[in-house]
């Protein structure tokens, strides 16, 4: 894969980013050292991603070398190893960096077909990455036959759809035991966002615009073959496969594309194609992270996870964590800010 790309960014001083000196330093470096972990042992990421650089490499090897630093510490070490630098804003744009937010689902679920669980989550078929797959419509339709098996069944069609979106999700059995579906590949068609396809049409004001809205609208549709829920959600042609796993850490939040679990308000999907996971990222935003008015979120963010709709040098996605509560702030942000990214600094200083 290519080089990071930095020709959209310019140049920072630590003393510039907003509310950086007042962030947990120590926290966000616990969450860098478990991807420093990863790339000193050369794991195989879930998702494939462009290689760390040499300098990453070399600073992560120096930060497993500390041990649960203080604040102070931490915050002196990525001083010392990093040089920011800020996405620049397009023609317009007041700023260079835009964010959305996403969540791992809590959901009901069966592993048998029931009068209540009718909608399959499918294991990806084992020729997935020789072949690929069709897209959405035809899946669904039942092309893959028997390559593709059903895991677990869930209440309806937009449920599984959401969760192939979020990337993961805890499934509850009747029982009261939760299975975690864990990211398992997709079919490569082309990712599209219904929610802004339903603001487009105006079917959805912006300002009303939520998961919750367009699960409903979806439902009020109908999700049955030929019915217009269904046909909105096969225009994303995109369709993840899944995996179980049932040793479930209630404390560990989904794995994501770097292969690890991701952290809460910590954790940052990006384009795997420019950012090598394990980057830190700065980011300063006003977003409604703890409420549904937006308040100052400035926070040093580590990338280990990826999207489909995840695409550019300054488009990123906030792991908000698991459950309703989540989902409720992460499907709320859809803003604009600053997107900082750190570079090792003998990287940053000869491109």
């Amino acid at each position: 894969m290519p080089a990071p790309v930095i020709g959209d960014f310019s140049p920072l001083a630590f003393s510039e980013l907003p509310g950086f000196a007042a962030d947990d330093h120590a926290e966000a470096f616990a969450v860098f050292q478990r991807s420093c972990a990863a790339i000193a042992e050369r794991r195989a990421p879930l998702r494939e991603a462009i290689a760390p650089s040499p300098g990453l490499v070399a600073i992560c090897r120096r930060a497993l070398a500390l041990r649960s630093p203080e604040r102070l510490e931490a915050r002196r070490f990525f001083e010392a190893h990093f040089q920011p630098f800020r996405a620049k804003p397009a023609q317009g744009a007041a700023a260079g960096g835009f964010f959305t937010g996403y969540y791992e689902p809590v959901v009901d679920g069966s592993l048998t077909p029931t009068d209540a669980f009718t909608a399959p989550i499918l294991s990806p078929p084992a020729d997935l990455a020789a072949r690929g797959a069709p897209a959405r419509a035809a899946i669904e339709a039942g092309a893959l036959g028997g390559r593709a098996h059903p895991i677990v069944w869930l209440r309806d069609p937009i449920e599984v759809f959401m969760i192939q979106v979020q990337g993961s999700a805890r499934v509850r059995l009747a029982d009261g035991r939760l299975l975690r579906l864990v990211y398992a590949g997709r079919n490569g068609w082309p990712y599209a966002s219904i929610g802004r396809i339903l603001i487009e049409s105006g079917a959805i004001a912006p300002d009303e615009m939520s998961l919750a809205a367009v699960k409903a609208y979806v439902r009020s549709q109908g999700q049955a073959a030929g019915e217009a829920g269904a046909a909105l959600m096969q225009r994303n042609e995109s369709y993840v496969f899944f995996r179980l796993d049932a040793a479930l850490d209630a404390q560990a939040g989904p794995i994501g594309g770097a292969g690890l679990s991701l952290a809460r308000l910590r954790s940052l999907a990006v384009d795997r194609n420019i950012h090598p996971y394990g980057t830190p990222v700065w980011i300063a935003a006003d977003i409604p992270w703890r409420s549904t008015t937006p308040t100052p979120f400035r926070r040093l963010m580590i990338a280990q996870d990826t999207g489909s709709a995840i695409i550019g040098p300054a488009r990123a996605d906030i792991f908000f964590g698991f459950g309703d509560a989540a989902g409720a702030r992460a499907g709320d942000v859809g803003h604009a800010g600053e997107f900082v990214v750190f570079l090792p600094i003998e990287e940053g200083s000869v491109r």
